[in-house]
């Protein structure tokens, strides 16, 4: 396939800076790639040129992760809520009237919330590691989160800081994959830095604390699913413990015609298998697609 180059570009949301990667025909089919913890748009790297052949990728940094604006957690609220209402202003100023999501950890609750808010504007829905059912949370990785959810305190938040040291992140990036050496120590090191940066142990534990937000907004999830029919894909890391094949099975409850390919790797399946999941997207997006 062609490579196409990618554009570095700002832009400003509620007076903060919001950094995404951009490649493709202006006037081809939108596809908006949100990433999940504790990435960024750095984890679509190889994705974007496999699909600007055909479609105008776009991939934002949220805020409070990557090269977006990270203020302070008394200045700015760090909720999925919040996050999800900068996403769709940012897509009001770049004009995305309509887009297929990809939505990865993190980014499931954040696109699922605009699918909530605009079900018009959603063309396709492809889900990696992207949970939206309770059947999808590993026991033992959620174990310390749900902890914290239900009581926010010093004894609570310690386990899940072990999540935002470097060897926490290296986990996430290195479980379930058979042969690790072909996931570039540049990803999870990236990951780490960002991490390692002033105020972010206050940003990340505010907003993991709000994790619990996206479990009540399950029945209205699989609401807009049932009701839409959006076509979905989950192209998922089988091996992955934080969400487990279960939660890419489940979308079959909604939908029915929901397209589910597990894959032989963990948590960030495009680390391994960007390649596949290009071709399967392709593929389903050409076919599913109005």
């Amino acid at each position: 396939m062609p490579t196409h180059r990618i554009h570095h570009r700002t832009v400003t949301v509620r007076g903060l800076d919001v950094y995404y990667r951009e490649a493709g025909p202006a006037d081809a089919p939108v596809l908006l790639l949100l990433h999940g913890f504790p990435s960024s748009s750095h984890m679509f790297r190889d994705l974007i040129p496999l699909l600007a052949d055909s479609y105008r990728v776009i991939a934002p940094d949220h805020i409070g992760f990557g090269r977006s604006a990270a203020p302070d957690a008394s200045a700015f609220r760090y909720t999925f809520d919040e996050l999800a209402a900068v996403t769709e202003e940012f897509t009001q100023l770049l004009g995305l009237e309509r887009y297929a999501l990809y939505i990865q950890d993190y980014g499931a609750p954040i696109g699922l919330r605009l699918a909530l808010a605009r079900p018009d504007r959603v063309t396709a829905v492809v889900t990696q590691n992207g949970n939206a059912y309770e059947e999808g949370l590993g026991a033992e990785a959620w174990a310390p989160v749900l902890a914290l959810i239900e009581r926010r305190t010093p004894e609570t938040e310690a386990p899940v800081r072990e999540i935002y040291t470097p060897d926490g992140v290296k986990w996430q990036y290195l479980h379930g994959v058979p042969d690790p050496s072909l996931v570039s120590p540049d990803a999870y090191e990236h990951d780490a830095a960002r991490l390692a940066r002033p105020g972010q142990t206050a940003i990340q534990l505010d907003l993991i604390s709000d994790y619990g937000s996206n479990f009540a907004l399950y029945p209205a999830f699989h609401a807009y699913f049932r009701e839409s029919r959006v076509p979905l894909l989950a192209v998922w890391g089988a091996h992955d413990e934080i969400f487990v094949p279960e939660g890419a099975l489940a979308f079959r409850r909604d939908l029915p015609e929901a397209e589910i390919h597990l894959l032989p790797t963990g948590h960030f399946a495009l680390e391994t298998h960007a390649d596949q999941i290009a071709s399967l997207m392709r593929d389903f997006l050409t076919r599913r697609l109005p």
